[in-house]
Order: C-alpha cells, then sequence, then structure tokens
C-alpha cells in the first residue's frame, strides 16, 4: 500500500472531496487524522475507516484559529509522533455575487478559511517535518483560480493566491526534503458545485439543466469531475510514487483547464 503506516492529515475531511481523499489514503494504509468543524460529519468518516481495519483520529477543528490549529498539531503529535502528509482541504465557496455587491465581511471569510486557514495548518505541523526532513503538503485548489467564473471573485482571487502559496512554499521547504504540491479540480460532482450552477441559472434567468450542459460541454471527456478523482491525484502526491514532484500544480478537470 501507498502509504503504509503514514500519518496523514486531512482538514475538511467529513465530507465530499475531504471524506473521499480520506477514505482513499485509509485505504492506502495511513493512519489518519480528521480535522473540520463538524465532528458528527468527521465521526461517520472515522468509523467507516474502522470499520475497515484502518486507524482515525477526530479532532474538531476550527482552520480559522490559530489555538485550534495549535491545539490540532499538539493531538496528532501525541498520539502518533510525527506527521507525514498535511492535506489542506478545507475550503468555502465564498459569496456568489457581482464584486461590487460582495459584503466585506464575506470577502474577509473566504480568505480566513481558503488561504489563512492553510497558512495556519502548514506552519502549525510544518516543524515536524522539518525536524525530521521529510514530508508531502496539498493544498486543494480550484480552476477557478485560473479561469473565471462568474459572480465569485473572492473565491477566484482566495485559490489563485495559493499558486503562489504553494510555489513559494516548496522552495522554502524543499531544502527539508518536503514537497508542496497543488491540486486544481475541476467542477467536481457534488452540492457545493449544484448550489453555484442554481446561483448562476437563477442570476440568467436560465435553467439549471441546461447551465450544469454547459459546463459539461466545456471538457473534452464531457463530464463533470469526481471527488474520487480528486483522491486518486492527492493518494498519488502523498506517497512516493511522485518523489520528484514538488511546486506543482495539477489540474482533475477533465480537461476544462490545461494550464
Amino acid at each position: 500500500m501507498k502509504l503504509d503506516g503514514r500519518v496523514v492529515v486531512v482538514t475538511g475531511a467529513g465530507r465530499g472531496i475531504g471524506r473521499e481523499i480520506a477514505l482513499r489514503c485509509a485505504g492506502e494504509g495511513a493512519n489518519m487524522v480528521l480535522a473540520a468543524r463538524s465532528v458528527g460529519a468527521l465521526q461517520k468518516v472515522a468509523n467507516q475507516i474502522e470499520t475497515d481495519g484502518g486507524q482515525a483520529l477526530v479532532v474538531e477543528t476550527d482552520v480559522t484559529d490559530p489555538d485550534a490549529v495549535a491545539a490540532l498539531a499538539d493531538q496528532v503529535l501525541s498520539r502518533w509522533g510525527s506527521v507525514d502528509v498535511l492535506v489542506n482541504n478545507s475550503g468555502i465557496g465564498g459569496p456568489s455575487a457581482p464584486l461590487w455587491e460582495v459584503q466585506p465581511e464575506d470577502w474577509k471569510e473566504t480568505f480566513a478559511v481558503n488561504v489563512t486557514g492553510i497558512f495556519l495548518c502548514c506552519q502549525a505541523l510544518l516543524p515536524s517535518m522539518i525536524e525530521r526532513r521529510s514530508g508531502s503538503i496539498i493544498n486543494i485548489g480550484s480552476i477557478t483560480g485560473k479561469r473565471p467564473l462568474l459572480n465569485r471573485t473572492a473565491y477566484a482571487a482566495s485559490k489563485a493566491a495559493l499558486i503562489g502559496l504553494t510555489r513559494t512554499l516548496a522552495v522554502e521547504t524543499g531544502p527539508h526534503q518536503i514537497r508542496v504540491n497543488l491540486v486544481s479540480p475541476g467542477f467536481v460532482a457534488g452540492e457545493r458545485i449544484e448550489w453555484v450552477f442554481e446561483q448562476q441559472a437563477a442570476q440568467q434567468d436560465r435553467e439549471v439543466d441546461d447551465v450544469r450542459a454547459d459546463a459539461e460541454e466545456m471538457t473534452p471527456l464531457r463530464r463533470l469531475v469526481s471527488a474520487s478523482d480528486v483522491a486518486r491525484t492527492v493518494a498519488f502526491l502523498a506517497s512516493d510514487e511522485s518523489a520528484g514532484i514538488t511546486g506543482a500544480d495539477v489540474n482533475v478537470t477533465a480537461g476544462m483547464v490545461m494550464y
């Protein structure tokens, strides 16, 4: 198994992409740390991992709170003594409106979760990786950080910020044999993208099915991406199979974005 015995921390692990990443990494033999604000959702994922013979630690965590993130790091190190992989998956969609109608508090919240949360988690868990001269950090971005998405300026700007964060952190941590990469999913089938389609349909006075069909037509594979597509890519970047890859921005988009 690719991740046998390694300690993998996944934020936002209770649902969607985070859930699939956690289950995939556990299936590859990792000891899982599941972090998010919703403990109930995390516990369901932990129960499934343990039923399948794996180990999982549930930690209630608000990634925007430095004290909560520090407590997460303390619990991980107390349980397993080290951390091998950090998957920064926590994120929010932010407001859906033209920029001039976005409320400042909504803009700040989007950046607090999508950017500052990653900064705090990296800062808290990197010292253990640096000490051991080993580690892999995988940030979950979005193609919206590289191409426009109508009325999503806050989200787009926050995901664009992760490109610079990932590349620069890869340079800073490379001498310590730590790899840092970004995964940029396309439109991932699930509740979040359906909400986006609904918002766009309402704003454009169109049917949701038509908006979804347009999104699918933009991809060479003529489909949305699945959470499992993303999870498989993350497991690869977490493993030694990607030992020569750092500072990369990996598109998982069904071909919607190729740059």
